[in-house]
């Protein structure tokens, strides 16, 4: 299988040798979606990058959890178990690794989910969907950085 993003980006006459052009970008999905990208702020200081778009950063830590969601998702059906709803925070921590360079060392998931009805599983069966989504899920299972699943801060 392959997955394929587009990506955009244009000078639009900046001077460039300067390192002080603009970040801001667009990825191009199937089906024609367009979303505004830029490095972080963090990385690259305002103006020459824009804070209101998608950086790298931030989709990674997206895609992890929203990776994570769609096998706990699928796993919970099959144990039987309707999901109401799911509402993750997740949070990237960037820093440097092991070889001194910069990395995403880790990701926290804190999902809240609410079960329909009056069955809910308990916690130990919500684990293990927690630990077998973390298993099966495609992004986790290509990162480097550890990928931790906590409660929910209140």
């Amino acid at each position: 299988m392959e997955f394929e993003a587009k990506l955009e980006w244009q000078r639009n006459g900046q001077n460039f040798l300067d390192q002080r052009y603009s970040r801001a970008h667009e990825w191009i999905f199937d089906g024609g979606l367009r979303v505004p990208a830029s490095s972080s702020p963090l990385s690259v200081p305002l103006p020459m990058s824009n804070a209101d778009n998608v950086d790298p950063e931030e989709a990674l830590v997206a895609a992890a959890s929203s990776c994570h969601m769609l096998f706990f998702l699928s796993l919970a059906a099959r144990r039987g178990h309707v999901v109401e709803s799911y509402s993750d925070h997740a949070i990237g921590l960037l820093e440097k690794d092991g070889a001194g360079r910069m990395a995403m060392t880790s990701i926290t998931l804190r999902p809240a989910i609410v079960f329909a009805g009056a069955d809910w599983p308990d916690e130990d069966e919500i684990a293990a969907i927690h630990h077998e989504a973390h298993d099966k899920c495609y992004i986790a299972n290509s990162l480097k950085a550890e990928i931790a699943i906590e409660p929910p801060v209140s």
